[in-house]
Protein backbone atom coordinates (compact mmCIF):
# COMPACT_ATOMS: atom_id res chain seq x y z
CA UNK A 1 0.00 0.00 0.00
CA UNK A 2 1.88 3.13 -0.96
CA UNK A 3 2.12 6.12 1.90
CA UNK A 4 -1.35 8.32 -0.08
CA UNK A 5 -3.29 5.28 0.57
CA UNK A 6 -2.60 4.77 3.63
CA UNK A 7 -3.25 8.50 4.66
CA UNK A 8 -6.62 8.52 3.09
CA UNK A 9 -7.86 5.42 5.34
CA UNK A 10 -6.29 7.23 8.75
CA UNK A 11 -7.91 10.03 7.86
CA UNK A 12 -11.40 7.98 7.40
CA UNK A 13 -10.32 6.61 10.66
CA UNK A 14 -9.97 9.52 12.46
CA UNK A 15 -13.40 11.01 10.96
CA UNK A 16 -15.26 7.63 12.51
CA UNK A 17 -13.46 7.41 15.48
CA UNK A 18 -11.94 10.79 16.27
CA UNK A 19 -8.76 9.17 17.12
CA UNK A 20 -6.08 6.53 16.03
CA UNK A 21 -3.12 4.89 17.54
CA UNK A 22 -0.06 4.31 16.18
CA UNK A 23 0.28 0.46 17.34
CA UNK A 24 -3.04 -0.19 15.80
CA UNK A 25 -2.35 1.46 12.73
CA UNK A 26 0.62 -0.81 12.25
CA UNK A 27 -0.98 -3.78 12.87
CA UNK A 28 -3.87 -3.05 10.46
CA UNK A 29 -1.27 -1.69 7.62
CA UNK A 30 1.23 -4.42 8.35
CA UNK A 31 4.01 -1.52 8.63
CA UNK A 32 6.45 -0.71 10.92
CA UNK A 33 5.30 1.98 13.95
CA UNK A 34 8.10 4.10 11.77
CA UNK A 35 6.21 4.58 9.36
CA UNK A 36 2.90 5.15 10.74
CA UNK A 37 4.50 7.97 12.25
CA UNK A 38 5.97 9.54 9.20
CA UNK A 39 2.59 8.88 7.95
CA UNK A 40 1.13 11.00 10.75
CA UNK A 41 3.60 13.47 11.09
CA UNK A 42 2.94 14.62 6.85
CA UNK A 43 -0.88 14.48 7.48
CA UNK A 44 -0.48 17.23 10.75
CA UNK A 45 2.08 19.35 8.61
CA UNK A 46 -1.16 19.79 6.09
CA UNK A 47 -3.17 20.13 9.23
CA UNK A 48 -5.49 17.00 8.71
CA UNK A 49 -4.89 15.82 12.55
CA UNK A 50 -3.08 16.82 15.75
CA UNK A 51 -0.55 14.60 17.23
CA UNK A 52 -1.21 13.00 20.39
CA UNK A 53 1.12 10.53 23.14
CA UNK A 54 0.48 7.25 21.21
CA UNK A 55 -0.77 8.28 17.79
CA UNK A 56 -3.40 11.34 16.49
CA UNK A 57 -6.71 13.19 17.28
CA UNK A 58 -9.11 15.23 15.04
CA UNK A 59 -8.04 18.78 14.95
CA UNK A 60 -11.57 19.71 16.42
CA UNK A 61 -9.84 17.84 19.80
CA UNK A 62 -7.28 20.50 20.22
CA UNK A 63 -7.35 21.38 24.15
CA UNK A 64 -8.16 24.81 23.45
CA UNK A 65 -11.06 24.16 20.76
CA UNK A 66 -14.70 25.40 22.08
CA UNK A 67 -17.18 25.03 19.22
CA UNK A 68 -19.60 27.86 19.36
CA UNK A 69 -23.28 27.61 21.12
CA UNK A 70 -25.22 27.18 18.07
CA UNK A 71 -22.49 24.49 16.51
CA UNK A 72 -23.03 23.06 20.03
CA UNK A 73 -26.92 23.21 20.07
CA UNK A 74 -27.42 20.72 17.08
CA UNK A 75 -24.62 18.33 17.94
CA UNK A 76 -26.11 15.23 19.20
CA UNK A 77 -29.59 16.75 20.21
CA UNK A 78 -31.32 13.42 21.02
CA UNK A 79 -28.35 12.03 23.31
CA UNK A 80 -28.98 15.16 25.00
CA UNK A 81 -32.11 14.77 25.57
CA UNK A 82 -31.83 10.94 26.35
CA UNK A 83 -29.19 11.99 28.93
CA UNK A 84 -31.69 14.91 30.35
CA UNK A 85 -34.37 12.34 31.06
CA UNK A 86 -32.34 9.92 32.29
CA UNK A 87 -30.17 12.51 34.95
CA UNK A 88 -34.17 14.42 36.24
CA UNK A 89 -34.44 10.84 38.06
CA UNK A 90 -32.02 12.13 41.12
CA UNK A 91 -34.52 14.40 41.66
CA UNK A 92 -37.02 12.00 43.89
CA UNK A 93 -40.35 12.66 44.20
CA UNK A 94 -41.54 15.38 46.38
CA UNK A 95 -38.44 16.61 46.10
CA UNK A 96 -37.70 20.24 48.12
CA UNK A 97 -34.46 21.27 47.54
CA UNK A 98 -31.88 23.17 45.43
CA UNK A 99 -30.75 22.71 42.34
CA UNK A 100 -27.49 24.30 40.76
CA UNK A 101 -27.36 24.04 36.83
CA UNK A 102 -23.70 24.98 35.26
CA UNK A 103 -23.28 25.93 31.96
CA UNK A 104 -23.34 23.92 28.36
CA UNK A 105 -26.20 22.74 25.79
CA UNK A 106 -26.31 19.47 27.97
CA UNK A 107 -27.25 21.30 31.09
CA UNK A 108 -29.58 23.20 29.10
CA UNK A 109 -31.31 20.18 28.01
CA UNK A 110 -31.79 19.15 31.78
CA UNK A 111 -33.14 22.68 32.40
CA UNK A 112 -35.95 22.04 29.84
CA UNK A 113 -37.12 18.88 31.00
CA UNK A 114 -37.27 20.54 34.82
CA UNK A 115 -40.44 22.05 34.83
CA UNK A 116 -42.59 18.69 33.67
CA UNK A 117 -40.59 16.84 36.25
CA UNK A 118 -41.92 18.91 38.98
CA UNK A 119 -45.22 18.36 37.54
CA UNK A 120 -45.22 14.76 37.88
CA UNK A 121 -42.90 14.15 41.07
CA UNK A 122 -45.16 17.02 42.86
CA UNK A 123 -41.72 18.94 43.31
CA UNK A 124 -40.32 22.17 44.28
CA UNK A 125 -36.96 23.95 43.64
CA UNK A 126 -35.33 26.77 44.53
CA UNK A 127 -32.74 26.78 41.25
CA UNK A 128 -29.44 28.63 40.32
CA UNK A 129 -27.33 28.93 37.72
CA UNK A 130 -25.00 31.33 36.58
CA UNK A 131 -25.82 30.78 32.60
CA UNK A 132 -28.11 33.08 30.81
CA UNK A 133 -29.53 30.64 28.48
CA UNK A 134 -30.47 28.69 30.85
CA UNK A 135 -32.01 31.12 33.07
CA UNK A 136 -34.52 31.98 30.67
CA UNK A 137 -35.48 28.14 30.19
CA UNK A 138 -36.19 28.14 33.56
CA UNK A 139 -37.55 31.53 34.61
CA UNK A 140 -41.27 31.62 34.70
CA UNK A 141 -41.64 27.96 36.38
CA UNK A 142 -44.59 27.42 38.86
CA UNK A 143 -42.76 25.02 41.00
CA UNK A 144 -39.67 26.44 40.62
CA UNK A 145 -37.76 30.06 42.04
CA UNK A 146 -35.03 31.22 39.96
CA UNK A 147 -32.00 33.37 40.97
CA UNK A 148 -29.11 34.33 38.25
CA UNK A 149 -25.52 34.92 39.36
CA UNK A 150 -24.20 37.48 37.57
CA UNK A 151 -20.95 38.57 36.27
CA UNK A 152 -18.51 39.25 32.74
CA UNK A 153 -20.56 36.84 30.23
CA UNK A 154 -18.34 34.83 27.65
CA UNK A 155 -20.25 35.01 24.11
CA UNK A 156 -18.69 31.84 23.59
CA UNK A 157 -20.87 30.21 26.53
CA UNK A 158 -23.38 32.93 27.51
CA UNK A 159 -22.43 32.29 30.79
CA UNK A 160 -21.10 35.05 33.92
CA UNK A 161 -17.44 34.17 34.66
CA UNK A 162 -15.18 36.21 36.95
CA UNK A 163 -13.96 36.67 40.57
CA UNK A 164 -17.47 37.93 41.80
CA UNK A 165 -19.26 34.84 40.00
CA UNK A 166 -16.99 32.31 41.77
CA UNK A 167 -17.30 34.64 45.51
CA UNK A 168 -21.24 34.14 44.47
CA UNK A 169 -21.18 30.43 44.27
CA UNK A 170 -18.81 29.85 47.13
CA UNK A 171 -21.67 31.29 49.56
CA UNK A 172 -23.52 28.68 48.52
CA UNK A 173 -24.59 25.09 49.06
CA UNK A 174 -26.59 23.67 46.84
CA UNK A 175 -28.18 20.11 47.34
CA UNK A 176 -28.09 18.88 43.72
CA UNK A 177 -25.34 20.75 40.77
CA UNK A 178 -25.78 19.74 37.29
CA UNK A 179 -22.23 20.29 35.86
CA UNK A 180 -21.51 20.25 31.82
CA UNK A 181 -18.02 19.34 30.48
CA UNK A 182 -15.90 19.22 27.45
CA UNK A 183 -14.00 16.54 28.44
CA UNK A 184 -13.96 13.45 30.92
CA UNK A 185 -10.84 10.86 31.02
CA UNK A 186 -8.95 8.38 33.61
CA UNK A 187 -6.29 10.29 33.78
CA UNK A 188 -7.59 14.33 34.14
CA UNK A 189 -10.78 13.81 35.28
CA UNK A 190 -13.10 16.89 34.20
CA UNK A 191 -11.71 19.62 31.85
CA UNK A 192 -12.65 22.49 29.97
CA UNK A 193 -10.80 25.24 27.38
CA UNK A 194 -11.09 28.25 28.96
CA UNK A 195 -9.49 28.89 32.78
CA UNK A 196 -11.99 31.20 33.64
CA UNK A 197 -14.89 28.73 32.84
CA UNK A 198 -12.79 26.11 35.05
CA UNK A 199 -12.74 27.99 37.70
CA UNK A 200 -16.60 28.40 37.97
CA UNK A 201 -17.11 24.81 37.31
CA UNK A 202 -14.74 24.04 40.24
CA UNK A 203 -16.32 26.76 42.91
CA UNK A 204 -19.91 24.61 41.85
CA UNK A 205 -18.61 21.16 42.06
CA UNK A 206 -16.93 22.46 45.45
CA UNK A 207 -19.88 23.66 46.95
CA UNK A 208 -22.69 20.98 45.87
CA UNK A 209 -23.85 18.10 48.13
CA UNK A 210 -24.05 15.65 44.95
CA UNK A 211 -22.61 16.41 41.68
CA UNK A 212 -24.36 15.12 38.34
CA UNK A 213 -22.03 15.29 35.01
CA UNK A 214 -24.17 15.43 32.13
CA UNK A 215 -22.23 14.47 29.02
CA UNK A 216 -22.84 12.79 25.86
CA UNK A 217 -20.36 10.45 24.27
CA UNK A 218 -17.79 12.69 22.29
CA UNK A 219 -17.02 14.22 25.87
CA UNK A 220 -15.53 10.46 26.78
CA UNK A 221 -11.50 10.06 26.47
CA UNK A 222 -11.01 14.07 25.82
CA UNK A 223 -8.93 16.17 27.80
CA UNK A 224 -9.33 19.78 27.63
CA UNK A 225 -6.69 22.78 28.40
CA UNK A 226 -7.59 23.10 32.27
CA UNK A 227 -8.82 20.52 34.33
CA UNK A 228 -11.79 21.81 36.93
CA UNK A 229 -12.50 18.64 39.01
CA UNK A 230 -10.58 15.33 39.55
CA UNK A 231 -13.28 12.17 38.83
CA UNK A 232 -13.75 11.62 42.92
CA UNK A 233 -15.28 14.96 43.33
CA UNK A 234 -18.27 13.77 41.43
CA UNK A 235 -21.41 11.63 42.63
CA UNK A 236 -22.74 10.91 38.89
CA UNK A 237 -21.91 10.38 35.78
CA UNK A 238 -24.66 10.73 33.26
CA UNK A 239 -24.24 9.49 29.52
CA UNK A 240 -25.35 7.81 26.42
CA UNK A 241 -22.88 5.35 25.97
CA UNK A 242 -20.84 3.44 27.98
CA UNK A 243 -16.85 4.49 28.91
CA UNK A 244 -14.39 2.51 27.38
CA UNK A 245 -12.23 0.74 29.84
CA UNK A 246 -10.33 2.47 31.53
CA UNK A 247 -12.05 4.97 32.43
CA UNK A 248 -14.64 2.77 33.44
CA UNK A 249 -11.97 1.44 35.85
CA UNK A 250 -10.95 4.83 37.20
CA UNK A 251 -14.68 5.94 38.06
CA UNK A 252 -15.20 2.57 39.79
CA UNK A 253 -12.20 3.42 41.54
CA UNK A 254 -13.47 7.14 42.44
CA UNK A 255 -17.03 5.84 43.89
CA UNK A 256 -18.81 7.25 40.90
CA UNK A 257 -22.36 6.14 39.59
CA UNK A 258 -22.38 5.42 35.79
CA UNK A 259 -25.93 6.21 34.57
CA UNK A 260 -26.48 5.63 30.89
CA UNK A 261 -29.17 6.92 29.17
Amino acid sequence: MYAMERQELIERLLLDDGRVSVIELARRFDVTTETVRRDLNELERVGALRRVHGGAVTRDRDSTAEPTLAERSHRRSEAKIAIAHRALEVVGDRFRGSLYFDAGTTTYAVASELADRLVVTSGQAEIVTHAMTLAHALAGGADAELTVIGGRVRTATAAAVGADTVRAIERLRPDIAFIGTNGISASFGLSTPDPDEAAVKTAIVRAARRVVVVADADKIGRELLVSFAPLDAIDVLVTDAAPDAELTAALSEAGVEVWIA
